[in-house]
């Protein structure tokens, strides 16, 4: 089984880190971790310790440091734009997002929006977003958390997309070119660039995913991606909801980019 995962910023440098707060009483009282089992601290940046438990007190743990760990970061960024969504649907999203390994995910109103993110309101709904990102970065064992950006807007995301290190996709059902073949037509996709969470380089630019709402993009919202420099593009013959039409798509660029081809 894989060792449970702690968030713990900054990681000490001692050989005996104490575990206390939220976290260590989660790992007490929850996980009910005993002295000699295994475990691992991360500060969500790359950089984690594998330990074990030599303590355990009623809201913390003392953890014997065995190996000190740091993964580099991926060479291209991958970046989800993710539309509003009504329900669940948005933090679904966040959580296979990262569960996948997306790097950062950038919530962002578009025009068929059903929700709105206004005032407390908004604050409180990114803040779910956030801590459904970290939950999940967690149960998935990623040592590179994403970052939840603040909300945009479709002229923000147009900006970033025209940035020249940036290579940018607009997923619609009505486009005629499909993801795979534009990755693979991209400068520089001759080469694997992408790397796995422990063995990566430095950063090289990122990849950009649009992902429309529940009624898709508008055809302006469309054309504003397109003029700032955006392709347009179909993941298949079927539409798919908002909360999987990015999970499935980010799969398929992680895939093309080496870091899902099964070494870590």
């Amino acid at each position: 089984m894989t060792n449970a995962l702690f968030h713990l910023r900054p990681l000490p440098t001692g050989e005996v880190v104490t575990l206390a707060g939220p976290e260590g009483r989660h790992a007490a009282t929850v996980r009910r971790l005993r002295p000699g089992e295994p475990v691992d601290l991360t500060d969500g940046a790359g950089r984690a310790l594998e330990c074990e438990v030599v303590a355990v007190r009623r809201d913390e743990i003392d953890c014997a440091v065995r190996r000190r760990v740091e993964a580099a970061a991926p060479r291209v960024r991958l970046v989800v734009a993710q539309a509003l969504a009504k329900g669940d649907r948005g933090e679904r999203a966040v959580e296979m997002l990262t569960e996948v390994g997306v790097d950062e995910i950038v919530p962002f109103a578009a025009a068929r929006s059903v929700v709105r993110w206004e005032g407390e309101r908004g604050a409180r709904a990114r803040e779910r977003w956030v801590r459904t990102a970290q939950e999940a970065a967690k149960q998935s064992h990623r040592l590179h958390w994403p970052t939840v950006a603040p909300l945009a807007s479709l002229a923000e995301l147009a900006r970033r997309a025209a940035i020249v290190t940036t290579v940018a996709v607009t997923l619609h059902e009505q486009a005629t070119h499909g993801l795979v073949g534009l990755l693979r037509d991209r400068p520089g996709s001759d080469e694997r660039s992408g790397s796995d969470e422990r063995s990566g380089d430095g950063g090289m630019g990122e990849i950009l995913l649009v992902v429309g709402p529940e009624g898709g993009l508008t055809d302006a919202e469309v054309d504003d991606l397109r003029t700032a420099g955006a392709a347009v593009a179909r993941l298949g013959p079927t539409v798919l909801r908002t909360s999987t039409a990015g999970v499935v798509a980010a799969s398929i660029v992680l895939a093309e980019l080496g870091r899902w081809d099964g070494s870590g």
